[in-house]
């Protein structure tokens, strides 16, 4: 294809493709190649290894997956904001909850998309952010608009993180350097606030609302 860049004789914007399902990467990779002002330079299929192979190749661009495996796509995010300023980062998602567009963007990601969007659409989003702009979809912005800011305390999230994978009590308690008494206390507080009747179902809650 012919793009104002390829035209304009301007380097290609470097791009890095993370996700975990390895069919969608490879052909989203394909589709991209088809522009001449994109290249593809990294593809990686954990939230480690999209971090090493950005060091490793340092690319202009990162279309990231929000949901991965080791850590999901905002930390990805944080980890490049500060390893790599110079490498804006785009995430695709098919989790477009409202708590995960607002951690996106206190991320500085500048780009939120959902997997629906068509390869030439992302294309052009690519181009968009290599440029210093930012596209969130609209949709997943007026949900965010509508559904508020999460009830969490960033204590009480920290916490129900930690409590996620079924930790006990004592053991979150040593992680966080706090009280067991005072661990119950945040994760009851979180509970009630959530509905939920205990912090493994509050966890699953506030997972699913995208505030963790």
């Amino acid at each position: 294809m012919t793009t104002a860049g390829a035209v304009a004789g301007g380097a290609p914007v470097r791009v890095l493709l993370a996700d975990d399902e390895h069919l969608i990467r490879g052909a989203l990779a394909a589709l991209l190649g088809l522009e001449e002002d994109l290249r593809v330079v990294a593809e990686a299929g954990s939230g480690p290894e999209a971090v090493a192979m950005a060091r490793a190749h340092r690319p202009d661009v990162a279309v990231v997956d929000l949901q991965m495996p080791g850590f999901d796509g905002v930390r990805v995010a944080t980890s490049l904001r500060a390893e790599l300023p110079g490498c804006r980062v785009l995430i695709v998602t098919s989790h477009g909850r409202p708590g995960h567009l607002r951690r996106a963007l206190e991320a500085g990601v500048r780009g939120f998309v959902p997997k629906t969007v068509s390869a030439q659409r992302l294309a052009e989003i690519i181009r968009t952010v290599h440029a210093g702009g930012r596209y969130v979809d609209p949709e997943l912005a007026a949900d965010a608009i509508s559904a508020g800011d999460s009830p969490l305390s960033p204590r009480e999230a920290e916490l129900l993180e930690l409590a996620e994978d079924g930790a006990p009590v004592a053991e979150i308690a040593a992680r966080a350097s706090l009280t067991p008494g005072t661990v119950r206390n945040y994760l009851s507080s979180a509970a009630a606030k959530l509905g939920a009747e205990n912090r493994h179902a509050a966890a699953r809650i506030a997972r699913a609302q995208g505030w963790l």
